[in-house]
């Protein structure tokens, strides 16, 4: 399934603006501040919802003499490099092997990052049962056993429960030859009510400035969300309306997994658009979803401002345009955990660019050079940090691999060939799977060009396709890495706009130094909607762009630019096809 050979050109599919927020995490007591600074700090400020988790356990060794354990259980944010971050304790369950513990953890989920957690459970000694749990001295207590797993993949449990094997750390260490039974943890998880609310707002200006020298504006609104480290993250836009001062968009909606809350602040732009993609700011506002809930309800407008001067001289100068909210109201809609839950998955795809500009793969100067030291090069660093985040949500980790713009053995120069080399199938297994195709690949072919992306995307539309057509709750995500801008500019939109009817999602990592100016209009958070040859609009859109020099390190992670957009994606594909979690894809469509 998905093979593809050949140097055609493509036919694919299109996009939506979506962003971030933050919650809050729960620590001894209510809210926990400390879990949304360690998310920031480490430049996680996407997509979240916010997760009860509730932890019982079962057949727990028994160290107390007299009578049963008194257990405790401690949760840990282990980071990349082992770190340990403590973010709860619950309370202590008396004389019990098999507690059922009340105190429940609230956790900001969040979509793009791989949130490691640990579980540490012990016995309290009982001079010191009536101490403050927060209070206790961990060492001082008797460990019974731990156990670690990924936030995802408790989500990702049809039932939100999983069941983790307690284990000694001297087991662990140990490489576990003869794992003892310390009983086990089990995990459950429930999405809160909070995550779940959709706000639906309508958004006008009135008395709008002309950028135009022989025109009025092309006006159009780009909302973002404040966030400590970094700039602001984009969560959703309107339409571009042509040549109105006084414009009426249509609603924007809004969801508490965007923006974090009614009182987290918001950025509202009004730009003027340009076809090159450099819009010109016609002034902005900065307001909260309780602040525009109060707009609303008054009916008053208020002033744009426009930034003037720059440092220490900075000022806002107040304007005669004017914005206002003709509709606010709040609903309860469908998340994208609930899908995950009702059995949907989505199935990670990568096509790698192997054009000659890319250098000689044996030479340290090529992006494809592969460092003896281990250190990733920038193709294998996009794969692993993306692939890392979205095998959680594909069951059988087969994953499609393609290399394109190259001379596999014995055939032409091809834009789409399957990485393993087979001529019949293209999946390989996991992760590793994916690093030891695109290694083999790297001496198996030899580089060519131009750069296509057509045959590729067609390619993953096939698969995505078929899939749709045998009712399967799969969603497609394919891994475009690539050096250099496409030469086939026009079969590309065409390709996007066709594939955004399709359960498909397409992100593009650009490597090197090239410039990609023009990659840009195929991300619709760049401008309009893409328009293919024929005149047809996208349905949604499908794309998200990020050059990887362009993300810093401490700011904005590749992970985090890319998939930010991937859960709105997701849900404005199930809206458009009118898919709910319990029915089937088949009597949706």
């Amino acid at each position: 399934m998905g093979s593809c050979w050949s140097d055609g050109g493509g036919r694919g599919g299109g996009m939506v603006g979506v962003g971030g927020t933050t919650s809050s995490a729960g620590c001894y007591a209510s809210p926990n501040d400390a879990v949304d600074y360690y998310l920031k700090s480490r430049g996680f400020n996407g997509l979240f919802s916010q997760i009860e988790l509730s932890f019982s356990a079962s057949n727990l060794r028994d160290r107390d003499v007299i009578s049963k354990s008194d257990a405790m259980v401690v949760v840990y944010t282990k980071g990349r490099d082992g770190t340990l971050s403590e973010l709860f304790r619950s309370e202590v369950v008396l004389n019990s092997l098999n507690p059922k513990w009340i105190k429940k953890l609230t956790i900001s989920y969040q979509f793009e990052a791989v949130q490691t957690l640990l579980f540490r459970v012990y016995d309290i000694d009982t001079q010191y049962q009536n101490s403050r749990e927060e209070m206790l001295k961990l060492d001082e207590q008797q460990f019974l056993g731990e156990a670690t797993c990924a936030l995802s993949e408790v989500i990702t449990k049809s039932n939100r429960t999983i069941a983790l094997e307690l284990m000694r750390k001297e087991s662990v260490a140990a490489a576990q030859t003869q794992p003892q039974n310390h009983g086990k943890l089990i995990v459950h998880a429930e999405e809160s009510l909070a995550s779940k609310t959709t706000t639906e707002i309508v958004l006008r200006c009135l008395n709008l400035e002309s950028k135009d020298n022989f025109s009025k504006s092309d006006p159009f609104l780009a909302i973002s969300k404040m966030v400590e480290h970094g700039s602001p993250i984009p969560v959703s836009k309107t339409e571009v309306l042509k040549n109105d001062p006084n414009p009426i968009w249509k609603p924007v909606f809004l969801s508490v997994q965007q923006v974090g809350s009614k009182d987290s602040p918001l950025v509202i732009e009004c730009l003027d658009f340009n076809g090159n993609g450099n819009h010109s700011l016609i002034g902005k506002v900065q307001k909260s979803l309780a602040d525009l809930e109060k707009l609303h309800v008054s009916g008053e407008g208020i002033n744009l401002l426009l930034p003037t001067g720059v440092g220490h001289k900075h000022e806002d100068k107040a304007l005669k345009s004017q914005i206002f909210v003709d509709k606010f109201t709040e609903t309860v809609q469908h998340t994208f955990l609930e899908y995950l839950a009702s059995g949907f998955e989505l199935n990670f795809m990568v096509a790698i660019d192997f054009t000659a500009s890319n250098g000689n793969p044996r030479l340290p100067d090529s992006l494809h050079y592969i460092d003896p030291t281990g250190r990733l090069n920038a193709y294998q660093r996009a794969i692993v940090e993306v692939g890392e985040v979205l095998q959680f949500y594909d069951t059988d980790k087969r994953f499609p691999a393609w290399g394109f713009g190259a001379r596999p053995i014995d055939i032409p120069v091809s834009h789409c060939f399957n990485l393993n080399g087979s001529s019949t199938y293209c999946e390989v297994d996991g992760m590793q799977g994916i690093m030891n195709a695109y290694n083999g690949a790297l001496f198996n072919v030899s580089f060519a060009g131009p750069t296509l992306f057509g045959p590729v995307i067609n390619a993953a539309a096939t698969i995505a396709s078929e899939s749709l057509a045998q009712n399967s709750r799969r969603y497609y995500v394919l891994l475009i890495i690539t050096d250099g801008v496409i030469t086939d500019l026009q079969e590309t939109r065409d390709a996007l706009v066709s594939a955004s009817d399709l359960p498909l999602s397409i992100l593009i990592v650009g490597v090197g130094g090239a410039d990609y100016k023009e990659m840009e209009v195929l991300d619709g958070d760049k401008g309009e909607r893409l328009e293919s040859s024929s005149g047809r609009v996208a349905s949604r859109d499908i794309v998200q762009f990020v050059a990887l020099r362009d993300i810093q390190y401490g700011e904005v992670s590749v992970v985090e630019a890319l998939l930010a957009e991937l859960p709105s994606q997701f849900l404005a594909y199930m809206k458009n096809r009118n898919i709910t979690p319990t029915t089937s894809t088949t009597s949706a469509s």
